[in-house]
C-alpha cells in the first residue's frame, strides 16, 4: 500500500481489546484492524465537519495550526 507511514506504540490493554476485536469479527491482522478502524474515525469525524456550520467548518484546522506556529521560532 502506497502512502504515508505512521508508527504508534498501544498500551497492552489496548493491544488486548484490538485482538480481541479482530478476532470476533474475523478480520485477522490486529494492525490492519486498527487501520480500518482509524479509517472509519476520521470518515465520521470527517461528516461531523461537514455538518457543521461553514462558519465553523474549519476551526480544527486552524487550532492545529496555531498549535504547530507555537513549535516554530
Amino acid at each position: 500500500m502506497a502512502g504515508k507511514r505512521i508508527e504508534i506504540e498501544l498500551p497492552e490493554e489496548l493491544w488486548h481489546e484490538l485482538e480481541q476485536i479482530a478476532d470476533a469479527l474475523a478480520m485477522g491482522d490486529p494492525a490492519k484492524t486498527a487501520l480500518i478502524g482509524l479509517a472509519d474515525w476520521i470518515g465520521q469525524r470527517k461528516a461531523e465537519l461537514d455538518d457543521r456550520d461553514p462558519k465553523e467548518r474549519y476551526f480544527i484546522n486552524e487550532a492545529l495550526d496555531q498549535l504547530a506556529g507555537k513549535g516554530k521560532p
